[in-house]
């Protein structure tokens, strides 16, 4: 009899037990990272007797959570990868309206500032013509300041986020190792602490959407969680501590290190896939300093050739002078690593604005050469590595010279040249007056009185610096059988051949005819005496609005190689809505995945209401089984006893 009353009892239990952890399932239907439970259950252990082995009722042996390391891991991988894209879109977003189209973008201001030198053509004198080129020069400058200064509060707001991501990693960190160390002391008990290992496996989720992670568990029920490559973030119950330095280089960038006791370790940026820290540092090293290069290269390539065009006009001072500068751009800059151990100092100086490239570049040094490489593409400039004393001598890369100036590096030493990153945000319109712009020729052009053709002067302007100021000359033309030829008459004598809509090349100049003359005609080209009524220079002013100024990537010259400064802002526009349509296609995929990932992991180990609700009808008519064999079990006791007292 009491074998039954056990077998009852131990039912009673069992069902109870299911019944509980059911509820407790419903219960967490809808908490995050709550593993669905499940009593597990096992015979006890049966009686001998002659007529065989009877079952002595059930016990509760365990209860265990629905848990799937495989798909687990696949939902945190993928969440991860999500967690970067959706970072990096964000900000990439966020640059994409730096760079506007249409009248708010800068290759409109570009082309408003080369068309108003039309007016002053027209009018040289003209102080009104004059005080709109100077307007339109100081928009085009706030213009390129305005969208480098966006760029740097990009950087300083990337710079923050990747603080916060740390600190929250820290945190979350310290809230693994202290779990790991409370199922660790609960090891000996022989059951698994599920709502510890739930919340475990919650906070190592959450890290991974901070930075992509790989966990080892460990005999003792901890979990080992290791970043960056295999350092480790949470071992047993001690976590390491991530930091956010300044960079190398540039104290405004921010790098990631593993502070190991007294030892700080660099996490290789390539080395992070995942995590929102992945995304932000991607767009820091990367999309930001792409967007910066190619908005100083153009800042750069403008002001580069409006001054050159200007210093090769005369202004209207008296006396008439060479044009000052119209535009000031930042500097290149060399900047050497703060690890470096030798003195070595370097600078970098623009000597052609219209080679300067959209990148920056690494110097390095093997303990015998310097080694220089483009960080766009990774690849090593020509005649590179160099000598320290081929450095010292200074080395002429993309329109930047390079030198040494004093000390010695060591072996190791590395330096990042920045030939543009600074243009844009330092760019000014240093020329005061209107009376400075150079809108005139240093050359005077006049048709020989007794010319019988109808040719007529063009332009005659200045090409290329260093012309002879004191140029006095008459071209002669001579005609044979239709072909032209030309001869100067002053002592830098030069002869050559002319053929119609082409200029005349002389001295530095380009002279530029209107119809054909005549065998015998003649132009007299002579020093400009009155700037006032001359346009030479503001007709090349114009004329910048498409001349190719702004360097490809990849070409190193000018030329054919090159774009006009607003197909260059077109092209820079183009750059980042690439990048930006490429980042909103990764995040739309790697979302899609992380949430299929998800549900599937969801599937197995979460709770499905519907299931809960029928096991909770089942292990409720279980119950009142179980309680109808106590109930059997006591009638039968009692008629028993009735029997026995007679």
């Amino acid at each position: 009899m009491s074998a039954l009353m056990s077998i009852g009892k131990t039912a009673m239990y069992a069902s109870y037990a299911a019944l509980q952890t059911t509820g407790n399932n419903i219960a967490n239907a809808n908490t995050p990272g709550y593993s669905r439970q499940q009593v597990q259950l096992a015979d006890a252990p049966s009686q001998f007797t002659g007529s065989g082995f009877f079952g002595r009722g059930v016990n509760v042996t365990t209860v265990t959570r629905a848990y799937d390391q495989y798909l687990t891991g696949q939902a945190v991988n993928a969440g991860s990868l999500a967690a970067a894209d959706s970072a990096r879109l964000d900000k990439l977003t966020q640059l994409e309206s730096a760079f506007p189209i249409g009248a708010n973008g800068v290759g409109q201001a570009a082309g408003a500032l080369m068309n108003s030198f039309v007016d002053v053509a027209n009018n040289p004198s003209d102080s009104s013509a004059r005080q709109v080129v100077l307007s339109q020069a100081q928009e085009l400058s706030s213009r390129f300041q305005t969208t480098g200064n966006q760029l740097n509060d990009l950087q300083t707001g990337v710079t923050q986020d990747i603080k916060t991501s740390v600190d929250s990693l820290n945190s979350l960190a310290q809230q693994v190792a202290k779990l790991n160390q409370q199922i660790a002391s609960l090891k000996g008990a022989g059951q698994p602490p599920n709502q510890l290992l739930d919340q475990r496996d919650q906070l190592i989720t959450q890290i991974a959407k901070t930075i992509n992670v790989t966990t080892i568990p460990a005999d003792d029920g901890s979990v080992g969680v290791f970043i960056g490559g295999g350092q480790s973030l949470v071992l047993g119950a001690n976590a390491n501590t991530v930091k956010a330095v300044p960079d190398t280089f540039d104290p405004a960038k921010a790098m990631l290190t593993m502070s190991e006791g007294a030892t700080n370790r660099l996490i290789p940026s390539d080395s992070l896939v995942g995590g929102a820290l992945a995304g932000l540092m991607r767009f820091q090293n990367e999309d930001l300093v792409s967007a910066r290069n190619l908005l100083g290269q153009m800042a750069a390539a403008v002001s580069g050739a409006v001054n050159t065009q200007q210093s090769l006009g005369r202004d209207l001072g008296q006396p008439a002078v060479a044009g000052a500068p119209i535009f000031s751009v930042g500097a290149p800059r060399v900047l050497a690593a703060s690890t470096n151990a030798g003195t070595a100092m370097l600078t970098a100086t623009t000597f052609d604005a219209s080679k300067l490239q959209a990148s920056d570049y690494a110097l390095s040094f093997d303990g015998t050469n310097y080694t220089l490489t483009r960080s766009f593409d990774q690849s090593t400039v020509a005649g590179s590595p160099y000598t320290p004393a081929a450095l010292a001598a200074g080395v002429q890369v993309d329109g930047v010279t390079l030198q040494l100036t004093g000390g010695t590096a060591s072996a190791g030493d590395r330096f990042l040249v920045q030939p543009v990153a600074d243009a844009a945000q330092s760019m000014q319109t240093v020329l005061a007056s209107s009376k400075g712009i150079a809108a005139a020729s240093p050359f005077t052009g006049s048709l020989g009185a007794n010319n019988t053709g109808t040719a007529t002067l063009g332009s005659l302007v200045a090409v290329l610096p260093g012309y002879n100021g004191a140029l006095s000359t008459n071209i002669t033309f001579t005609s044979n059988t239709g072909n032209y030829t030309w001869t100067m008459s002053d002592a830098t004598t030069g002869t050559g051949t002319w053929t119609a809509g082409t200029p005349i090349s002389l001295n530095g100049f380009a002279l530029n005819l209107n119809g054909v003359p005549k065998s015998g005609d003649t132009i007299g080209v002579t020093p400009t005496v009155s700037t006032a009524s001359n346009n030479g220079n503001a007709l090349a002013f114009s004329a910048l609005g498409t001349a190719a100024i702004v360097s490809a990537n990849g070409a190193g010259t000018s030329g054919t190689n090159s774009l006009g400064i607003t197909d260059a802002y077109a092209s820079a526009i183009a750059s980042v809505g690439v990048r930006v349509q490429g980042g909103k296609t990764a995040a739309t995929m790697s979302s899609a995945a992380a949430s299929q990932a998800e549900t599937t992991r969801a599937n197995h180990d979460g709770v499905n209401l519907d299931e809960e609700a029928a096991r909770l009808i089942q292990f409720q008519q279980s119950y009142q089984a179980a309680a109808k064999i106590l109930q059997v079990a006591q009638a039968i006791f009692t008629t028993m006893l009735q029997t026995a007292a007679g």
